[in-house]
């Protein structure tokens, strides 16, 4: 009778078990029950080697890095026999025989062998290439350095960086497109609003002054006309004060007259008395 925890298990796609303890080459609760696992991580776990691990035969990748293991990779044909990533970067391996094994992963296209020592050896990847030929990738590039698409969490995260951006300047055509967007942005509008404010305070400004230089000119203008009255006002008087000195020389005269005309009447009088 299978144990209780049974049925969830069969259901699991996805393991991660990094950093937990192995004892003598077995992680406790991982059975051969996980029979739709696809994923397993067992990174820094201290496996020595593969051997006690259950048979899963959907497994497509598995993670082993950072462990001691240095051989015995022949039993991963035989229990993940659909591999298609391996990942055994920071163990003990050191020679090309080590992983000669691997090549009964008929389905393996991604293999990770960063931070061995047998990635020291001369024309390591040509070698690799040649000894595993179902091989796409071998530490995340292919036979021509190019690199893996979507390899790790960092490609993915970069695949949806990209697409972001490409649904940035498909927005950015479509509000072109469409005309939505008149302007760039809010500061692009903004910046046209304060120009066209700069412009009728400048109109006001001028209108301001041009009346003004109106009023300046109308009370010149002003100024000038009193100035011409006044002056005629001056030169009617001048001409009135003319006229009474020429008025006083006449009323003086017939005085004159008068006395003359006063001597001559007692000489004439003097005349008759002869």
């Amino acid at each position: 009778m299978p144990p209780s925890w049974a049925g969830p298990c069969g259901k699991v796609k996805e393991l991660v078990l990094d950093n937990c303890r192995s004892y003598e080459g077995k992680i406790e609760g991982l059975t051969d029950e996980f029979e739709e696992l696809e994923f397993l991580s067992t990174i820094n776990v201290g496996l020595t080697s593969v051997a006690n691990l259950p048979k899963l035969n959907k497994l497509k990748k598995l993670e082993l890095s950072d462990n001691r293991i240095s051989g015995g990779l022949e039993v991963l044909a035989e229990k993940c026999p659909n591999l298609t990533h391996l990942n055994l970067s920071g163990n003990k391996i050191k020679d090309l025989g080590t992983i000669e094994p691997l090549k009964k992963l008929e389905n393996l296209k991604s293999l990770d062998l960063f931070n061995c020592e047998v990635t020291n050896l001369n024309d390591y990847r040509e070698n690799v290439f040649n000894l595993l030929p179902q091989l796409t990738y071998l530490d995340g590039y292919d036979r021509d350095d190019k690199e893996a698409p979507d390899s790790d969490a960092e490609g993915y995260v970069e695949g949806l960086d990209d697409e972001e951006e490409d649904e940035d300047v498909l927005s950015l055509v479509k509000d072109r497109d469409d005309k939505e967007a008149p302007d760039s942005d809010a500061e692009g509008y903004v910046e046209g609003l304060d120009d066209d404010e700069e412009d009728e305070d400048e109109e006001e400004y001028d209108d301001d002054a041009q009346v003004v230089e109106d009023e300046e000119d109308e009370e010149e203008e002003e100024e000038g006309e009193e100035e011409d009255v006044s002056g005629e006002e001056e030169e009617d008087e001048e001409g009135y004060n003319d006229g009474e000195v020429d008025d006083d020389d006449d009323e003086e005269e017939p005085d004159e007259e008068r006395g003359q005309k006063r001597k001559r009447e007692p000489e004439d009088e003097g005349d008759e008395d002869d």
